[in-house]
């Protein structure tokens, strides 16, 4: 019999061993050791459902999935402001990892949406932290409830796409503390996820994936994290620096290009028992699963497949209703039934819809329902026009005026718009906020031939709407998941509410984002100018006035708030350096005739002027659902950290002497209550005084702001490791290798003209630019070792006296293995 891998103690293993332990078996199982009876556990994406790889994956990790249900993505459950529902997602995530023999879910992801062009933007929560850390810390406590590992990721500053596995995020300690660090915080201590997940990104100059002060001192000394900190897949730079930061597993696997620098770290002791503990951790974690999954005793050994395909349908569904925001209405919708007219529905999606994102996070879904289906199911008479082509949308105006002619002629019209898969994935940024040409066109040639327009939305992170004004209702879907069809037609019928509010801004135009002049930034340097000044906290501050404000979205039902009121009104600071947590009452009503839901939020304003604040933070929030004639007395903590902030001068969180208002509202923009507070006792400076330029324009102030001089981008040359084909093709020889790699490239993936696969072409072949030698050679398998790497650097270098050496020393190994 094996021995239970719960009693296998690092201790007793070979430093072989042990450092086997800290890198996969292949791209989705940890290491196996046999011989002690240490089985392989298997990972898999994603954040919104299971991408599970049951036999031998691709070298990138991206095709051949198991069917598995896909909720809607984290853009739709943010919406949903429901902790509850995101528990519910997490629970069902967890019996399909079962049923698939998967021990870890890398998800959920808590990365702030500094920018709305940042093309991994669908697979986060919210612009706001404390929103996005409290619906993943649920989703993660109820993952783990079931017995499976939940990753979260990723760690930390990973706010957009471009050149992501090079750039260094310059920022400084204030906003990383309050706004890139936050989230993580709250789900770290309050639901103690098994697995962390570093990020592709350098931090100030150093790679997340060898941060001491990251990895080490905040993550595990500061917040008590005791699991497994894991790489993201091919993040890895110095292993040997990684391990001694803290990071205790690398993938992907196949072959560890570093093993022996690693052993001979340990031997000759600039590791330490650094080695021995992360190999213990590693362990650890495979016994966590091991008692739960069933299956991942080898690569691919599952033949599971996922048992509750209908109820977790069901649950879809309602998900996307509830993160369906409704952005406009004029009274139109709900559309009364039985409904007796025609509908006019246009829009390539309709057929096709767009209900997840596009990259790695990608699930083979157990069905998809399309709007088309679910309007026919529900016995509307339809008229459909297709409005434009996939995933490309070129203009065409016969497409447009066959739109008109069908929308003309029928009672209402239902346009479903939004942004293909080509325009937003994982690996690339978007340029630009605006929707395809054609579907603005088709937009704005309906609404003139319909008043009675209904305009759908399906993307993954704020667009333009220059024609906000036109539609009689704007519903903002953005990913629905597999049911979203469904969930449209519920909503559109009135069969369910939308119950979403937005958690993120929509700004007018791109340059009402306080980052966009720094975004994407440079390909080797960030900087985060704009402080934490992100998406309501800068339109609040500046008085910009956003498209549809944080926080927004309408409902079918009407409500009536009243009687608020704070539980204290003097708040004194005790030796710790912390306040009682305040308690805020409101009575919320539902005074119409259907039931509704409410999402009542807190924000804090400081008028102390100690500090450089926003003028407004979110610190609580409640959602309420109500039956027609129903009220309740809602009640939101805030916590002390909701009056703190980081003070760079001590190095600690503070809380401000003086005074200070709670506003309770429906969004960032519509507050309906002000609760004044005052506090006695606290800091009366601080390091950012409230004449400190909020956005650090210049560089003397942002250099100010970091408290050290702005850090100069690393030069493209000399050439490293670290090179990327973009910068080798600075010299001949780079453009023909990288001419051959993306023939390589394009001939296993191709610029695929079909709309579910042209944002996974379209990652592949952007990335393949960006992407430097280290990882690729990490996601070669063991193909390519670092000698071909410094090899091909040192000839690009022109230095061909070291790649001789190495050739010789190949020779005169194999030589010697040949002699009797």
């Amino acid at each position: 019999m094996p021995t239970p891998p719960r009693e296998i103690s690092a201790g007793d293993l070979t430093v072989r061993q042990q450092v086997s332990l800290l890198s996969g078996q292949d791209f989705w199982h940890t290491q196996g050791l046999p011989e002690v009876g240490l089985e392989p556990m298997m990972m898999s994406d994603g954040p919104h459902g299971l991408r599970a790889q049951l036999a031998a994956a691709d070298h990138l990790g991206l095709g051949g999935s198991e069917p598995a249900t896909c909720f809607p993505p984290a853009v739709t459950l943010g919406s949903t402001w429901d902790p509850t529902m995101a528990a519910e997602v997490g629970v069902a995530l967890a019996e399909e990892a079962r049923d698939l023999g998967v021990g870890v879910v890398l998800g959920p992801g808590v990365n702030i949406k500094r920018h709305p062009l940042g093309g991994r933007s669908f697979e986060y929560l919210s612009e706001d932290p404390l929103l996005s850390g409290r619906m993943a810390a649920a989703m993660v406590a109820a993952i783990q409830s079931r017995g499976v590992g939940a990753s979260l990721k990723h760690f930390a500053v990973n706010s957009h796409e471009s050149h992501r596995f090079t750039y260094s995020a310059v920022v400084d300690d204030r906003t990383l503390r309050e706004i890139y660090l936050r989230a993580f915080e709250i789900v770290v201590t309050q639901a103690r996820p098994w697995t962390v997940m570093c990020a592709y990104n350098a931090v100030n100059g150093t790679p997340a994936s060898q941060h001491r002060w990251l990895l080490g001192d905040v993550l595990r000394d500061e917040w008590g994290f005791d699991g497994v900190v894991v790489s993201d897949w091919g993040a890895t730079y110095d292993r040997v620096a990684g391990v001694a930061a803290g990071l205790d597993l690398e993938m992907p696997g196949g072959a560890s290009l570093s093993d022996r620098e690693v052993v001979a770290a340990v031997r000759d002791g600039r590791l330490d028992a650094a080695v021995e503990a992360s190999a213990q951790r590693v362990i650890d974690l495979v016994a966590r699963t091991r008692t739960t999954t069933s299956s991942g005793s080898a690569p691919g050994s599952s033949s599971g497949a996922v048992t509750s395909v209908d109820e977790h349908d069901e649950l879809c569904r309602r998900v996307a209703a509830a993160g369906t925001v409704l952005l406009t209405n004029d009274g139109l919708l709900p559309l009364a039934t039985p409904w007796v007219g025609e509908v006019a529905l246009i829009g390539a999606f309709a057929e096709s819809p767009r209900y997840q994102g596009a990259g790695s996070s990608s699930v083979v879904p157990t069905r998809v329902t399309s709007a088309r289906d679910a309007l026919a199911a529900a016995g509307l008479p339809v008229t459909y026009a297709r409005g434009y082509d996939l995933p490309v949308s070129r203009r065409d105006d016969d497409l447009v005026a066959e739109a008109v002619e069908v929308a003309r002629r029928a009672d209402v019209a239902v346009v479903l718009v939004g942004l293909p898969p080509s325009r937003e994935s994982e690996g690339f940024d978007r340029d630009d906020l605006a929707l395809p040409e054609q579907h603005d066109r088709l937009v704005r040639a309906v609404c003139a031939a319909n008043p009675r327009t209904v305009v759908v939305l399906s993307h993954g992170a704020p667009v333009a709407l220059p024609w906000r004004d036109l539609p009689a209702a704007i519903v903002e879907t953005y990913l629905g998941g597999q049911a979203g069809g469904a969930a449209l037609v519920d909503v559109l019928i009135g069969a369910a509410e939308p119950g979403g509010r937005l958690a993120e801004s929509f700004p007018v135009q791109q340059e009402d984002v306080a980052a966009d002049p720094w975004f994407p930034g440079r390909p080797r340097q960030v900087d985060y100018r704009e402080g934490i000044f992100v998406g309501y906290r800068h339109h609040t501050t500046s008085g910009i006035r956003p498209a549809f404000p944080f926080g927004h979205g309408l409902s079918y039902a009407t409500f009536a708030w009243t009687d608020a009121a704070v539980s204290d009104t003097v708040l004194s600071v005790g030796e710790d350096g912390t306040v009682p947590s305040v308690v805020v009452t409101v009575t919320v009503a539902n005074t119409g005739d259907r039931a509704g839901s409410q999402v009542v939020q807190v924000y804090r304003a400081d008028l102390t002027g100690v500090v450089l604040r926003p003028r407004r933070e979110l610190v609580g929030f409640a959602k309420v659902h109500l039956a027609a004639g129903e009220q309740r007395r809602v009640e939101i903590t805030v916590d002390s950290r909701g009056f703190a902030f980081w003070d760079v001068t001590q190095d600690g969180w503070r809380i401000p002497t003086g005074e200070l208002v709670l506003e309770v509202g429906r969004s960032s923009e519509d507050i309906v209550f002000e609760l004044p507070l005052s506090v006695e006792g606290g800091v009366t400076t601080s390091g950012e005084p409230v004449d400190t330029p909020p956005v650090s324009v210049l560089d003397a102030d942002f250099a100010a702001r970091l408290g050290r001089p702005i850090p100069v981008p690393v030069p493209p040359r000399p050439f490293s490791r670290d090179s990327t084909l973009e910068e080798l093709a600075l010299t001949p020889a780079g453009r023909a290798l990288s001419h051959v790699a993306a023939r390589v490239v394009r001939s296993r993936v191709g610029a695929s003209a079909d709309a579910d696969t042209a944002g996974e072409a379209e990652l592949v072949l952007r990335s393949l630019r960006e992407i430097p030698l280290r990882s690729m050679a990490s996601f070669a398998g063991g193909r390519v070792g670092w000698g071909v790497v410094d090899s091909v650097v040192d000839l690009l270098e022109g230095r061909p006296r070291p790649v001789l050496a190495r050739v010789g020393s190949v020779v005169r190994r194999r030589l010697g293995r040949r002699r009797p």
